[in-house]
């Protein structure tokens, strides 16, 4: 199982809407097109979280509990 770290857990959550593994790698390469050259802390986030998530199988990505975990 892939070791994602809080922020990338949120951005799952935000990005996933319950779909499956595939579907939210392709959201997050299209928000990626987005991004400005000044949010390259959202890029490298989103980086890391296309990278677990295309090592993983569908099964792991069932597995994961894609719950917010916002602090406030």
């Amino acid at each position: 199982m892939m070791d994602f770290t809080n922020d990338e857990m949120n951005l799952m959550c935000i990005y996933s809407g319950g779909g499956d593994r595939s579907r939210l790698i392709a959201k997050l390469k299209d928000m990626r097109a987005y991004l400005e050259t000044d949010e390259k802390e959202l890029l490298d986030l989103t980086e890391s979280t296309l990278l677990k998530l295309g090592r993983m199988t569908d099964d792991e990505f069932e597995a994961l509990e894609l719950i917010p975990d916002f602090d406030f």
